[in-house]
């Protein structure tokens, strides 16, 4: 079995203005690309070579790990943005944030300054936790949530690339944008699925 990149759910310069077409074509045509090379190159005649990327993000560690797990968080990453994004959350997702934090306001500031504040590259992430409740995390590097108990809900890429080309070193600024592009539905759907 080989790992394939994934179709982008929308055309590359569906996110336009707020993510440019040029830094999804770097973004997933060149490094998550490159993720999915190196993953199959790495488990080519190895006992991993037939399972699952969950199973490899789970039971390895390294380089196999390393891309195996870039090529899943920048999957989860691609669904979390939609050209029909943005605006405040609605259904479960509303509620849920409501309850946590006690506004959308709120939690999208804390969100922001969580994902501001990872020192390097990384992701900070919007999790359901094993009690029920939801919480904000942020992971270094390739390092993912679905290693632990928390199940991801939405993420956002910090690395460089996520937003250079568009905001130099300005990551506020690239975060400012995200939630002009913020996929609330897929939100919703994996609260559902986790519930």
């Amino acid at each position: 079995m080989s790992f394939v990149l994934p179709e982008l759910p929308y055309i590359k310069n569906g996110l336009e203005p707020h993510i440019s077409d040029e830094t999804v074509n770097f973004h997933y045509g060149a490094h998550h690309k490159t993720y999915v090379t190196n993953l199959n190159n790495l488990v080519k005649g190895t006992e991993n070579e037939h399972k699952t990327i969950e199973e490899i993000i789970k039971t390895t560690t390294g380089p196999v790990f390393n891309n195996a797990a870039q090529c899943w968080n920048h999957t989860f990453y691609w669904h979390s943005l939609s050209p029909n994004g943005g605006g405040d959350p609605d259904g479960a997702i509303r509620d849920a944030i409501n309850k946590n934090w006690g506004s959308v306001v709120s939690f999208k500031e804390e969100f922001s300054q969580a994902a501001t504040g990872q020192f390097g590259s990384g992701w900070a992430w919007l999790v359901l936790k094993k009690d029920g409740t939801l919480a904000i995390t942020t992971t270094s590097n390739a390092a993912t949530p679905i290693t632990t108990d928390d199940k991801p809900l939405l993420t956002c890429d910090v690395w460089e690339h996520a937003y250079y080309i568009d905001y130099r070193n300005a990551r506020r600024k690239y975060i400012e944008a995200f939630w002009n592009v913020v996929n609330w539905k897929f939100a919703n759907e994996n609260l559902a699925k986790s519930s």
